[in-house]
């Protein structure tokens, strides 16, 4: 369908104007319920006059189509964000999508380094021929150490410091404010990098206080993708130095804090704080990941324990 219904547009703009999503978002939202007013062009129904059987019947169809859990689930709460909005303006009375629960998905363990992984990660960049070594060295320190979002430490400004850049006070998710900390390295490697960040404003003749902490060797705040190309420099490296295959990305530095944060004895709601999760089951998968570890670790225990009775005798 290459035309939108007009009432899926009109939504469309609530969206945007009155609940003001992302665009990001909206885009989801716009494909989904493209999808759903295709599949209902196809029998000859409105989407809004939908009934729970066609609803039914188009989740459906989306799993026997192969498509993921997780996609399968965001258009679930497309159609369910859809049908709320027509029974609030539309004078619809009944929601075809109140029998319909969300498929289960597999728990996927975050990409993360461990402990000493990310000692060795956060030591990089003094050890190649990087643009700028203090810069990637503090980016680096801040990022894991607080567990920002990309999104977060890009948009990080100088003013949201602290006094003495020991943390910052950050705007997350849905505008949500929140204090990060950082840790002695960090702060060392960001006392290191800052008065480099001046001159280079300076030189630039841009203005220090009115620009973001993390900045490009031109002056200017560094992009997200501008980070995550940063990130992945060095995640090539490690890969080649370490020998470990592991997929590093800038989120995993975040997946490795809270692990971390989990494995040192923090409870999880304060790790919820941390991240800036509305959802406690969104950050309880850190434990999971920390129960996955000592499994591997038992188990290896384990067999190198059989191995060593077999050596001397045992159990024959």
């Amino acid at each position: 369908m290459n035309v939108l219904p007009a009432i899926v547009n009109e939504y469309l703009s609530y969206l945007e104007a009155v609940r003001r999503l992302s665009a990001r978002t909206i885009s989801a939202y716009r494909d989904d319920l493209s999808q759903f007013a295709d599949y209902c062009e196809k029998r000859g129904i409105n989407p809004e006059a939908a009934q729970a059987m066609e609803a039914q019947a188009f989740i459906a169809d989306s799993s026997y189509e192969g498509i993921a859990s997780a996609s399968i689930n965001r258009r679930l709460s497309s159609l369910r964000g859809f049908f709320r909005w027509i029974n609030r303006f539309k004078a619809r009375a009944d929601n075809p999508c109140d029998l319909l629960r969300n498929t289960k998905t597999p728990q996927k363990l975050p990409s993360l380094l461990w402990e000493d992984e990310m000692a060795e990660f956060a030591a990089l960049p003094g050890k190649r021929n990087a643009l700028w070594p203090a810069r990637d060295k503090a980016l680096i320190a801040a990022m894991y150490s607080s567990g920002m979002r990309i999104s977060e430490l890009a948009s990080l400004h100088i003013k949201a410091l602290t006094g003495k850049a020991d943390g910052a006070r950050i705007r997350g998710k849905g505008g949500k404010e929140r204090m990060v900390f950082f840790s002695d390295d960090a702060r060392e490697a960001l006392a290191d990098y800052l008065p480099l960040r001046s001159a280079r404003i300076q030189m630039a003749g841009l203005h220090a206080a009115d620009s973001a902490v993390f900045i490009s060797k031109k002056g200017r705040s560094l992009s997200v993708s501008g980070i995550r190309w940063i990130i992945a420099q060095y995640a090539a490296q490690y890969a080649q130095q370490s020998g470990m295959n592991k997929n590093i990305h800038p989120h995993s530095l975040r997946h490795s804090f809270a692990t971390h944060m989990v494995n040192a004895g923090c409870d999880v709601r304060i790790v919820q704080e941390m991240l800036g999760h509305a959802s406690l089951s969104t950050t309880a998968r850190y434990a999971h990941v920390n129960i996955e570890r000592l499994k591997k670790v038992y188990a290896k225990a384990d067999i190198n324990r059989k191995g060593r009775k077999a050596e001397i005798g045992i159990g024959k």
